[in-house]
């Protein structure tokens, strides 16, 4: 009775408040659909009612009117969330539901085919608007336009062509920077005049170094700092990269390098010398065509040289257009987008989401260059785009969660997280809601107030994370999975999905099928086995390297990835082990440390961990490294007081942790023997730096075995006593 007299008042109201004929024609037409009274039996109706009534009735209808135009909206999924991709008759493979079902995507714009269309398309949009951004200490972004960027790579490509470089694809030069707007000047130079990028990562041991520039027969290195090209000349000295004959700088240099480079046989340049050059015999762009090389990215192996994966033009922009028909619907870039660069620019997820900000007249503003600073470089900056890596989604959930340093506090604010989860579960994607304003509007001003979206990749991504920062920083958070050699992502969360425990569905730009791995009980019948991917977004294989090429492309072109995946009911995919690094024990049980690695890695005082087991041994133990912001507080909670140095060597502190290991192991579904009985607590963080982690911040196993041996021997005598 109510809802009748509610939609039936709001009509008659509109009606009274009508002067047309049309509308109140239209007005009689809806009652009829509705099968309401007719007009006239209507109005005659509400006049009966006395005045008060009538004044209610109004308020309530402005009311609902109010709710209906206010409240939060679900978005829209591009597809059924319950059948996010379908098989194809080829090897029992899956393609994603979007996109043309004839065919992969290739590309998106007709107009951007290639890395240098990608950005032309982007300075056609903007023209003289800004394109990327840097800042000094308290200060605010500075901005080069799009235009500006375009003339000086212009002038930097002639110039490095006025002095030998050849406009070909057999022209590597080498980029040894961190993230920077010269970083993507160079770049872009090298697109212009269809040359190819070789990125040297900031932190790669100098081993690696001087095997890629050997390898790819690099003469030309543009790096940022003057260490950096002291290093680079040391191994001229030595005679360990003969190849090299120019370096050239983007900071300010003394005449001291200048004069050690000219004693070694290479010529160090400024870089705005080499523009200036350029400016002086400028050359025509001769841009490249999608099937040409593009860049040369050198991944890092655990072990062995790291590989050189040769990816084309359309390579990216295949991977890259997969990701805007997925998203097109609900979150298209556009001008007014900002991106925070600080995820390394050597490696092709960071790179892949700013070719997608460029190819739509979006700005990428660069952080200061310490990690430390990144949240005031966010303040600063307001993105509204926010590429990221598990590691640091981990970092802030803890910051959160120790912050909130009493149990009333972590319950309000685990309570006000399942409220807004209960909206996010139901598609609702929002910053203004009453938990917002209470609860997470200091989280999300930390990240500059505007983000709209994170894409987080390079490695597993907690479900309890991911599921607690969908609810507090109110923007769409989605998930890629990937390597290098599918240049980045191969499946993406599809909008409105926004459960957590698997990495989405196939991109529209590549199929993905299982393949048995009968040594770990996997097999495709059952929906579970290797990851393998095909499409236009897979390399064309190693630089010089045909072995290592035919163990990762098989000969119909499907990229072996060596991860375990597991098809889920609604056609997105699991990763659930990996094919490698696996050993047996002395039982003959196999074992996956990486698996157990992810699960272990949730509890709350641990930042770093590695599982160590071998066939000699029955049991697994392991290397344990705390939170030093997080495990003291964590401690006093157990009773245990101390620094965190002293902590470390607490056997009290080292038992509570362990059994919360264990914990975490059996509510994961461990089995005994996949569970450590004993560890070690280690003081000092694995990094790049003492060669325990890749520069991708993966872990080096066989150094790790080999730096804790005295420690893991002593592990597996206390449990033998």
């Amino acid at each position: 009775m109510l809802a009748f007299v509610l939609v039936s008042g709001s009509i008659w109201i509109i009606l009274e408040l009508s002067s047309t004929l049309m509308e109140r024609m239209q007005a009689q037409e809806l009652l009829r659909t509705l099968r309401l009274p007719e007009l006239e039996d209507l109005s005659q109706f509400f006049r009966s009612l006395p005045a008060p009534t009538l004044v209610g009735i109004g308020a309530l209808t402005a009311i609902l009117a109010y709710w209906l135009t206010t409240r939060p909206r679900a978005i829209s999924p591009p597809c059924d969330l319950r059948h996010q991709s379908q098989e194809i008759e080829e090897d029992g493979a899956r393609r994603a539901v979007l996109g043309d079902g004839a065919k992969l995507l290739t590309h998106y714009h007709e107009d951007a085919k290639t890395m240098y269309e990608v950005f032309q398309r982007g300075l056609h949009i903007t023209g003289d608007g800004p394109c990327l951004g840097s800042r000094r200490p308290n200060q605010p972004y500075t901005w080069l336009s799009y235009q500006e960027v375009t003339t000086r790579a212009e002038h930097l490509g002639s110039g490095l062509l006025y002095q030998g470089c050849k406009p070909s694809t057999d022209q590597f030069i080498g980029v040894f920077a961190q993230n920077r707007p010269e970083w993507i000047i160079s770049e872009l130079a090298c697109y212009t005049y269809s040359m190819v990028v070789v990125p040297l990562y900031d932190t790669l041991g100098p081993d690696a170094i001087r095997y890629i520039i050997n390898v790819a027969e690099i003469s030309t290195v543009i790096c940022d700092k003057p260490e950096k090209a002291q290093v680079l000349l040391e191994n001229v000295e030595r005679k360990d990269t003969p190849g090299l004959k120019r370096v050239i700088l983007m900071d300010p240099f003394d005449h001291l390098l200048l004069d050690r480079g000219e004693q070694c046989g290479v010529q160090v340049q400024a870089l705005q010398d080499v523009e200036a050059l350029g400016r002086e015999h400028y050359r025509s762009p001769l841009p490249p065509l999608p099937d040409d090389l593009s860049i040369v990215c050198f991944t890092s192996g655990t072990t062995g040289n790291p590989k050189g994966v040769m990816l084309t033009h359309g390579n990216v922009v295949a991977d890259f257009s997969g990701f805007l028909k997925v998203t097109d619907k609900v979150i298209f870039p556009n001008q007014d987008d900002v991106l925070i660069s600080f995820l390394p620019l050597a490696h092709m997820f960071e790179r892949l989401i700013q070719s997608v900000v460029y190819c739509h007249g979006g700005r990428i503003g660069f952080f200061q260059g310490d990690i430390r600073l990144l949240s005031e470089d966010m303040k600063a900056l307001r993105p509204t785009i926010f590429p990221v890596v598990p590691r640091l989604l981990n970092r802030m959930y803890d910051k959160i969660f120790s912050q909130a340093n009493n149990p009333v506090k972590r319950w309000l604010l685990n309570f006000a997280a399942k409220r807004k989860g209960a909206e996010v579960e139901s598609g609702v994607i929002r910053s203004d809601s009453l938990w917002d304003k209470i609860f997470f509007s200091k989280i999300q001003a930390s990240l500059g107030g505007r983000l709209r979206m994170i894409v987080t990749g390079a490695a597993p991504t907690s479900p309890t994370v991911l599921g607690f920062l969908r609810a507090a920083l109110g923007c769409q958070v989605y998930e890629a999975y990937g390597q290098t050699e599918c240049t980045a992502g191969c499946t993406f969360t599809t909008p409105g999905d926004w459960t957590s425990g698997h990495v989405g569905a196939p991109l529209p730009c590549n199929l993905i099928k299982l393949v048995d791995v009968a040594d770990k009980n996997y097999f495709a019948s059952k929906g579970e086995g290797e990851v393998c991917v095909k499409g236009p977004n897979v390399f064309k294989g190693y630089l010089k390297d045909p072995e290592k090429t035919s163990e990762a492309l098989d000969p119909d072109g499907w990229l072996h990835t060596g991860d375990i995946g597991k098809w889920l009911p609604n056609g997105t995919l699991k990763i659930i082990d990996r094919k490698k690094h696996i050993f047996k024990l002395a039982q003959g049980e196999y074992i996956s440390p990486e698996k157990i690695e992810n699960i272990y890695i949730r509890s709350e005082p641990i930042t770093q961990l590695y599982v160590h087991g071998d066939s000699l041994q029955s049991c697994l133990v392991g290397i344990v490294v705390p939170d030093p912001e997080v495990m003291p507080s964590w401690a006093r909670k157990k009773g245990l007081e101390g620094c965190y140095g002293e902590l470390c060597k607490n056997k009290d502190l080292k038992k509570a942790i362990m059994d919360d290991m264990v914990k975490l192991g059996k509510a994961s579904g461990l089995h005994s023997f996949e569970q450590v009985k004993d560890i070690y607590i280690h003081c000092e963080m694995f990094t790049i730096n003492n060669g325990l982690l890749t520069p991708t911040l993966k872990a080096k196993r066989p150094e790790l075995k080999e730096y804790f041996k005295g420690e893991i021997e002593q592990l597996y005598s206390n449990i033998s006593m």
